[in-house]
């Protein structure tokens, strides 16, 4: 049965951070809002998503409690186009990811994504990064009616990528993404990156590693070749 890689996106592959807040803060200054981000010491608000982001920036900004969901809401599509418009200007694929992902393919391993971004602006940021063609599968935040950590966005990644569930290992940084592996049935590798929302080390993975050069041994560790 063929074995599967699937990987989260932001904080896995590529630290995306810098775009992320940039949005959000364009996003925050069109609607009026004083608050701000900043790229040194938010980057793991980064990975908790645009809302999460907005919510942070308008607390800052003195805003009453009652009012931060709807306006988070109403600002969440200008968010988006934001960030698509300038989805590629700081985000850079983690040191050793193409090798690592080269050395995977060789050996047999379908590739794919599983991310909470909106599938679209994830397929864009790929391109952009220049590995979307490395990828046999996609499933984003709007792919299915869920989104991770309900398992079914990860079975989905593995079907497309024609991997066998069975076979496959969960590849990412957050509690979210070792929940949704667990709820999945699978092993989770976690990349300790240093953009993680979450404290990496503290989280109950399989593996848990700093480098990508150690990510193709370790997955041989969890799926042996048959």
């Amino acid at each position: 049965m063929t074995r599967g890689a699937l990987f989260d996106l932001d904080g896995t592959l590529a630290d995306t951070s810098g775009d992320l807040i940039a949005a959000a803060n364009a996003t925050l200054a069109a609607r009026g809002a004083s608050g701000r981000l900043d790229r040194a010491t938010d980057a793991g608000l980064s990975g908790k998503g645009g809302r999460a982001m907005l919510r942070a920036g308008l607390a800052r900004s003195g805003a009453p409690a009652a009012e931060v969901e709807p306006w988070v809401e109403a600002a969440f599509p200008l968010f988006l186009a934001e960030y698509e418009a300038a989805i590629a200007v700081h985000s850079r694929l983690f040191e050793g990811v193409e090798t690592a992902l080269e050395t995977l393919a060789a050996a047999g391993w379908r590739l794919a994504v599983c991310t909470n971004k909106p599938e679209g602006l994830a397929r864009i940021l790929l391109a952009e990064l220049g590995v979307l063609d490395r990828f046999a599968a996609l499933v984003g935040a709007d792919t299915l009616p869920v989104r991770k950590p309900d398992p079914r966005p990860v079975w989905a990644a593995a079907d497309r990528a024609g991997a066998a569930r069975g076979r496959s290992v969960m590849v990412g940084d957050t509690t979210t993404d070792r929940e949704a592996a667990r709820a999945a049935g699978l092993p989770c590798i976690l990349m300790d990156m240093g953009v993680s929302a979450d404290v990496v080390a503290e989280l109950d993975a399989d593996a848990v590693l700093a480098r990508y050069a150690d990510l193709p041994a370790a997955l041989e560790r969890l799926r042996p070749p048959a």
